[in-house]
Protein backbone atom coordinates (compact mmCIF):
# COMPACT_ATOMS: atom_id res chain seq x y z
CA UNK A 1 0.00 0.00 0.00
CA UNK A 2 2.78 2.43 0.93
CA UNK A 3 4.64 1.60 -2.29
CA UNK A 4 1.51 2.36 -4.33
CA UNK A 5 1.08 5.74 -2.60
CA UNK A 6 4.75 6.64 -3.18
CA UNK A 7 4.53 5.66 -6.83
CA UNK A 8 1.40 7.77 -7.29
CA UNK A 9 3.07 10.79 -5.73
CA UNK A 10 6.09 10.51 -8.03
CA UNK A 11 3.87 10.17 -11.10
CA UNK A 12 1.77 13.16 -10.08
CA UNK A 13 4.90 15.23 -9.52
CA UNK A 14 6.27 14.36 -12.97
CA UNK A 15 2.96 15.17 -14.64
CA UNK A 16 2.79 18.53 -12.84
CA UNK A 17 6.34 19.37 -13.91
CA UNK A 18 5.58 18.51 -17.54
CA UNK A 19 2.36 20.52 -17.53
CA UNK A 20 4.26 23.59 -16.32
CA UNK A 21 6.79 23.26 -19.15
CA UNK A 22 9.63 22.52 -16.78
CA UNK A 23 12.14 21.35 -19.43
CA UNK A 24 14.07 23.69 -21.82
CA UNK A 25 13.40 21.44 -24.81
CA UNK A 26 9.63 21.57 -24.42
CA UNK A 27 9.73 25.33 -23.95
CA UNK A 28 11.01 25.83 -27.52
CA UNK A 29 8.38 23.54 -28.96
CA UNK A 30 5.60 26.01 -28.34
CA UNK A 31 5.55 28.91 -30.78
CA UNK A 32 9.31 29.30 -31.20
CA UNK A 33 9.08 30.02 -34.94
CA UNK A 34 5.34 30.45 -35.28
CA UNK A 35 5.40 34.19 -35.93
CA UNK A 36 3.15 34.62 -32.92
CA UNK A 37 4.99 34.47 -29.58
CA UNK A 38 8.76 34.38 -30.09
CA UNK A 39 10.77 37.50 -29.31
CA UNK A 40 14.12 36.07 -30.39
CA UNK A 41 16.60 38.49 -31.95
CA UNK A 42 16.38 38.46 -35.74
CA UNK A 43 18.58 39.96 -38.46
CA UNK A 44 16.90 40.67 -41.79
CA UNK A 45 18.99 41.22 -44.91
CA UNK A 46 17.46 43.86 -47.21
CA UNK A 47 18.96 44.01 -50.72
CA UNK A 48 18.52 46.66 -53.42
CA UNK A 49 20.29 47.78 -56.59
CA UNK A 50 20.59 51.51 -55.92
CA UNK A 51 23.59 53.59 -54.92
CA UNK A 52 24.05 54.97 -51.41
CA UNK A 53 22.09 58.09 -52.39
CA UNK A 54 19.42 56.30 -54.46
CA UNK A 55 15.72 56.38 -53.52
CA UNK A 56 15.97 52.75 -52.42
CA UNK A 57 18.72 53.51 -49.95
CA UNK A 58 17.09 56.67 -48.62
CA UNK A 59 14.13 54.49 -47.69
CA UNK A 60 16.20 51.53 -46.50
CA UNK A 61 18.25 53.62 -44.07
CA UNK A 62 15.13 55.20 -42.55
CA UNK A 63 13.43 51.81 -42.36
CA UNK A 64 16.43 50.33 -40.54
CA UNK A 65 16.37 53.17 -38.02
CA UNK A 66 12.65 52.81 -37.36
CA UNK A 67 12.62 49.01 -37.09
CA UNK A 68 15.50 48.85 -34.66
CA UNK A 69 13.95 51.62 -32.58
CA UNK A 70 10.46 50.09 -32.53
CA UNK A 71 11.71 46.60 -31.63
CA UNK A 72 14.29 47.76 -29.05
CA UNK A 73 16.94 46.13 -31.21
CA UNK A 74 15.35 42.67 -31.36
CA UNK A 75 15.12 43.07 -35.15
CA UNK A 76 18.21 44.31 -36.98
CA UNK A 77 18.15 45.37 -40.62
CA UNK A 78 21.27 44.64 -42.66
CA UNK A 79 21.28 46.72 -45.88
CA UNK A 80 23.01 45.41 -49.02
CA UNK A 81 22.86 48.06 -51.75
CA UNK A 82 24.58 48.67 -55.08
CA UNK A 83 23.36 45.29 -56.40
CA UNK A 84 25.87 43.55 -54.14
CA UNK A 85 23.54 40.58 -53.83
CA UNK A 86 22.46 40.62 -57.46
CA UNK A 87 20.17 42.33 -59.94
CA UNK A 88 16.51 43.09 -59.25
CA UNK A 89 15.54 39.92 -61.06
CA UNK A 90 17.93 37.90 -58.90
CA UNK A 91 16.68 39.62 -55.74
CA UNK A 92 13.09 38.65 -56.55
CA UNK A 93 14.15 35.04 -57.19
CA UNK A 94 15.97 34.97 -53.84
CA UNK A 95 12.86 36.27 -52.09
CA UNK A 96 10.78 33.53 -53.68
CA UNK A 97 13.16 30.74 -52.66
CA UNK A 98 13.70 32.20 -49.19
CA UNK A 99 17.44 32.86 -49.45
CA UNK A 100 16.95 36.64 -49.12
CA UNK A 101 14.85 38.24 -46.38
CA UNK A 102 13.74 41.54 -47.95
CA UNK A 103 14.08 43.65 -51.06
CA UNK A 104 12.65 46.78 -52.63
CA UNK A 105 12.37 46.80 -56.42
CA UNK A 106 10.52 48.68 -59.14
CA UNK A 107 7.06 47.09 -59.29
CA UNK A 108 6.91 47.34 -63.10
CA UNK A 109 10.33 45.84 -63.76
CA UNK A 110 11.45 42.26 -63.08
CA UNK A 111 8.88 42.00 -60.32
CA UNK A 112 6.09 42.12 -62.90
CA UNK A 113 7.37 38.85 -64.36
CA UNK A 114 6.34 37.25 -61.06
CA UNK A 115 3.22 39.34 -60.41
CA UNK A 116 2.03 40.26 -63.94
CA UNK A 117 -0.63 42.75 -62.82
CA UNK A 118 2.20 45.05 -61.66
CA UNK A 119 2.75 45.78 -65.35
CA UNK A 120 -0.02 48.32 -64.88
CA UNK A 121 2.63 50.78 -63.69
CA UNK A 122 4.35 50.55 -67.07
CA UNK A 123 1.31 51.87 -68.94
CA UNK A 124 1.99 55.43 -70.12
CA UNK A 125 0.13 58.37 -68.63
CA UNK A 126 -2.36 56.54 -66.44
CA UNK A 127 -1.53 58.94 -63.60
CA UNK A 128 -2.11 62.69 -63.71
CA UNK A 129 0.09 63.72 -60.79
CA UNK A 130 1.44 62.64 -57.41
CA UNK A 131 -1.90 63.10 -55.65
CA UNK A 132 -3.47 60.69 -58.12
CA UNK A 133 -0.65 58.18 -57.60
CA UNK A 134 -0.90 58.29 -53.83
CA UNK A 135 -4.69 57.96 -53.80
CA UNK A 136 -4.25 54.72 -55.76
CA UNK A 137 -1.31 53.28 -53.84
CA UNK A 138 -2.62 54.16 -50.40
CA UNK A 139 -6.18 53.08 -51.10
CA UNK A 140 -8.07 49.91 -51.87
CA UNK A 141 -6.47 49.49 -55.31
CA UNK A 142 -2.96 49.50 -53.90
CA UNK A 143 -3.86 47.05 -51.14
CA UNK A 144 -5.45 44.68 -53.64
CA UNK A 145 -2.27 44.70 -55.73
CA UNK A 146 -0.24 43.89 -52.62
CA UNK A 147 -2.52 40.97 -51.82
CA UNK A 148 -1.89 39.54 -55.29
CA UNK A 149 1.85 39.68 -54.60
CA UNK A 150 1.30 37.72 -51.40
CA UNK A 151 -0.06 34.82 -53.42
CA UNK A 152 3.53 34.22 -54.64
CA UNK A 153 5.08 33.05 -51.33
CA UNK A 154 6.11 36.49 -50.12
CA UNK A 155 4.87 39.16 -47.73
CA UNK A 156 4.10 42.42 -49.54
CA UNK A 157 4.61 45.28 -47.09
CA UNK A 158 3.99 48.44 -49.08
CA UNK A 159 5.24 50.95 -51.62
CA UNK A 160 8.25 53.19 -51.44
CA UNK A 161 8.96 55.63 -54.25
CA UNK A 162 11.00 55.46 -57.42
CA UNK A 163 9.03 58.29 -59.03
CA UNK A 164 7.81 59.77 -62.30
CA UNK A 165 10.06 58.65 -65.12
CA UNK A 166 11.69 60.95 -67.70
CA UNK A 167 13.71 60.39 -70.87
CA UNK A 168 17.45 61.05 -71.21
CA UNK A 169 19.82 60.56 -74.13
CA UNK A 170 23.15 61.61 -75.53
CA UNK A 171 22.06 62.49 -79.08
CA UNK A 172 19.36 65.14 -79.28
CA UNK A 173 16.84 67.24 -77.38
CA UNK A 174 13.50 65.46 -77.12
CA UNK A 175 10.40 67.62 -77.38
CA UNK A 176 8.07 65.39 -79.45
CA UNK A 177 7.76 61.65 -80.13
CA UNK A 178 9.41 62.19 -83.51
CA UNK A 179 12.66 63.06 -81.76
CA UNK A 180 12.82 59.48 -80.46
CA UNK A 181 13.05 57.95 -83.90
CA UNK A 182 16.00 55.54 -84.16
CA UNK A 183 17.33 56.08 -80.63
CA UNK A 184 18.45 53.02 -78.68
CA UNK A 185 16.82 53.30 -75.26
CA UNK A 186 17.50 51.06 -72.31
CA UNK A 187 14.30 49.53 -70.97
CA UNK A 188 13.29 47.36 -68.06
CA UNK A 189 12.87 43.67 -68.95
CA UNK A 190 9.14 43.52 -69.66
CA UNK A 191 7.03 43.58 -72.81
CA UNK A 192 5.17 46.75 -71.86
CA UNK A 193 8.42 48.71 -71.97
CA UNK A 194 9.37 47.24 -75.31
CA UNK A 195 5.97 48.21 -76.70
CA UNK A 196 6.32 51.68 -75.18
CA UNK A 197 9.61 52.47 -76.93
CA UNK A 198 8.54 50.90 -80.21
CA UNK A 199 5.44 53.13 -80.21
CA UNK A 200 7.80 56.12 -80.09
CA UNK A 201 10.00 54.82 -82.91
CA UNK A 202 12.88 54.01 -80.56
CA UNK A 203 14.76 50.73 -80.24
CA UNK A 204 14.15 49.13 -76.81
CA UNK A 205 17.25 47.50 -75.32
CA UNK A 206 17.09 45.63 -71.99
CA UNK A 207 20.08 46.32 -69.71
CA UNK A 208 20.43 45.42 -66.02
CA UNK A 209 20.16 48.52 -63.89
CA UNK A 210 23.52 47.91 -62.23
CA UNK A 211 25.14 47.87 -65.70
CA UNK A 212 23.32 50.91 -67.07
CA UNK A 213 25.91 53.60 -66.36
CA UNK A 214 28.63 51.72 -68.25
CA UNK A 215 26.19 50.92 -71.09
CA UNK A 216 25.48 54.64 -71.49
CA UNK A 217 29.13 55.56 -71.18
CA UNK A 218 30.23 53.03 -73.80
CA UNK A 219 27.41 53.86 -76.23
CA UNK A 220 25.75 50.47 -75.95
CA UNK A 221 22.52 52.48 -75.68
CA UNK A 222 21.84 56.12 -76.54
CA UNK A 223 19.59 56.80 -73.60
CA UNK A 224 17.38 55.59 -70.81
CA UNK A 225 14.36 56.64 -68.77
CA UNK A 226 14.23 57.10 -65.02
CA UNK A 227 13.07 59.58 -62.36
CA UNK A 228 15.16 62.65 -61.55
CA UNK A 229 16.40 61.24 -58.21
CA UNK A 230 17.68 58.15 -60.04
CA UNK A 231 19.40 60.22 -62.74
CA UNK A 232 21.05 62.18 -59.95
CA UNK A 233 21.98 59.37 -57.55
CA UNK A 234 23.40 57.13 -60.29
CA UNK A 235 25.18 60.11 -61.91
CA UNK A 236 23.69 59.42 -65.33
CA UNK A 237 24.10 63.14 -66.04
CA UNK A 238 27.82 62.45 -66.47
CA UNK A 239 27.10 60.37 -69.59
CA UNK A 240 23.85 61.96 -70.86
CA UNK A 241 23.53 65.42 -72.41
CA UNK A 242 19.73 65.74 -72.56
CA UNK A 243 16.88 65.25 -70.09
CA UNK A 244 13.27 65.60 -71.19
CA UNK A 245 10.66 65.79 -68.40
CA UNK A 246 8.09 63.56 -70.07
CA UNK A 247 6.76 62.04 -66.81
CA UNK A 248 5.47 59.17 -68.95
CA UNK A 249 4.98 56.67 -66.11
CA UNK A 250 5.24 56.45 -62.33
CA UNK A 251 7.16 53.58 -60.73
CA UNK A 252 6.53 52.54 -57.15
CA UNK A 253 9.17 50.51 -55.34
CA UNK A 254 7.34 47.51 -53.93
CA UNK A 255 8.83 46.35 -50.65
CA UNK A 256 8.55 42.65 -49.88
CA UNK A 257 9.80 40.04 -47.43
CA UNK A 258 10.16 36.33 -48.00
CA UNK A 259 7.58 34.21 -46.23
CA UNK A 260 10.40 32.44 -44.39
CA UNK A 261 11.71 35.71 -42.97
CA UNK A 262 8.26 37.02 -42.06
CA UNK A 263 7.38 33.83 -40.19
CA UNK A 264 10.51 34.17 -38.02
CA UNK A 265 9.09 37.34 -36.49
CA UNK A 266 6.74 37.45 -33.53
CA UNK A 267 3.41 39.20 -33.98
CA UNK A 268 4.81 42.19 -32.11
CA UNK A 269 7.86 42.31 -34.39
CA UNK A 270 5.69 41.96 -37.49
CA UNK A 271 3.58 44.91 -36.36
CA UNK A 272 6.72 47.00 -35.78
CA UNK A 273 8.13 46.14 -39.23
CA UNK A 274 4.85 47.02 -40.95
CA UNK A 275 4.62 50.32 -39.07
CA UNK A 276 8.21 51.10 -40.05
CA UNK A 277 7.46 50.45 -43.74
CA UNK A 278 4.43 52.76 -43.60
CA UNK A 279 6.29 55.56 -41.81
CA UNK A 280 9.20 55.23 -44.22
CA UNK A 281 6.79 55.68 -47.13
CA UNK A 282 5.70 59.09 -45.85
CA UNK A 283 9.24 60.14 -44.96
CA UNK A 284 10.75 59.16 -48.32
CA UNK A 285 8.03 60.87 -50.37
CA UNK A 286 8.67 64.16 -48.62
CA UNK A 287 12.45 63.80 -48.87
CA UNK A 288 12.37 63.17 -52.60
CA UNK A 289 10.02 66.06 -53.34
CA UNK A 290 12.31 68.39 -51.42
CA UNK A 291 15.32 67.24 -53.47
CA UNK A 292 13.94 67.92 -56.95
CA UNK A 293 14.95 71.57 -57.21
CA UNK A 294 18.44 70.71 -56.01
CA UNK A 295 18.66 67.92 -58.59
CA UNK A 296 17.63 70.25 -61.43
CA UNK A 297 20.40 72.61 -60.37
CA UNK A 298 22.93 69.75 -60.36
CA UNK A 299 21.94 68.79 -63.90
CA UNK A 300 22.31 72.36 -65.13
CA UNK A 301 25.69 72.72 -63.46
CA UNK A 302 26.84 69.61 -65.31
CA UNK A 303 25.84 71.05 -68.70
CA UNK A 304 22.71 68.96 -69.21
CA UNK A 305 20.02 70.44 -71.47
CA UNK A 306 16.71 70.12 -69.63
CA UNK A 307 13.48 70.19 -71.65
CA UNK A 308 10.88 71.08 -69.03
CA UNK A 309 7.87 71.28 -71.33
CA UNK A 310 7.94 68.50 -73.95
CA UNK A 311 4.68 67.88 -75.79
CA UNK A 312 3.23 65.40 -73.30
CA UNK A 313 -0.08 65.26 -75.09
CA UNK A 314 1.70 64.09 -78.25
CA UNK A 315 3.55 61.45 -76.21
CA UNK A 316 0.28 60.39 -74.61
CA UNK A 317 -1.37 59.99 -78.00
CA UNK A 318 1.58 58.13 -79.52
CA UNK A 319 1.61 55.59 -76.68
CA UNK A 320 -2.14 55.20 -76.21
CA UNK A 321 -2.12 51.68 -77.66
CA UNK A 322 0.62 50.34 -75.37
CA UNK A 323 -1.92 49.10 -72.81
CA UNK A 324 -3.24 46.65 -75.40
CA UNK A 325 -0.18 44.39 -75.02
CA UNK A 326 -1.19 43.88 -71.39
CA UNK A 327 -4.80 42.85 -71.94
CA UNK A 328 -4.19 39.44 -70.35
CA UNK A 329 -2.19 40.74 -67.36
CA UNK A 330 -4.02 43.97 -66.57
CA UNK A 331 -7.82 43.86 -66.58
CA UNK A 332 -9.63 46.83 -68.07
CA UNK A 333 -11.58 47.13 -64.81
CA UNK A 334 -8.34 47.98 -63.00
CA UNK A 335 -7.60 50.79 -65.45
CA UNK A 336 -11.11 52.11 -64.95
CA UNK A 337 -10.64 52.08 -61.17
CA UNK A 338 -7.37 53.99 -61.48
CA UNK A 339 -9.01 56.52 -63.77
CA UNK A 340 -11.84 56.98 -61.26
CA UNK A 341 -9.36 57.60 -58.42
CA UNK A 342 -8.28 60.97 -59.87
Amino acid sequence: MKKWILSSLVTTSLLFTAACGGGDDTGNAEGGDSGGDSQDDVTLRLAHTGSDSHQYNIAAEKFKELVEEKTDGSVTIEIHGNANLGSEDEAVEQILDGTLDMTTVAADSSFSNTVPVMNVFGIPYIFEDRDHVYSVLDGEIGQDLLSQAEEKNMKALGYWEVGFRHLTNNETEITTPGDMEGLSIRVQPSKVWEAHMEALGASPTPVDFNELYSALDQGVVDGQENPLPTIDSMKFYEVQDYVSLTAHTYSPAITVASSNAWDKLSEEQQTAVQEAVDETTEYQREELQNKEEEIMQTLEENGVTITEDPDREAFREATSGVKDVLSEEVPSSLLEEIEAAK
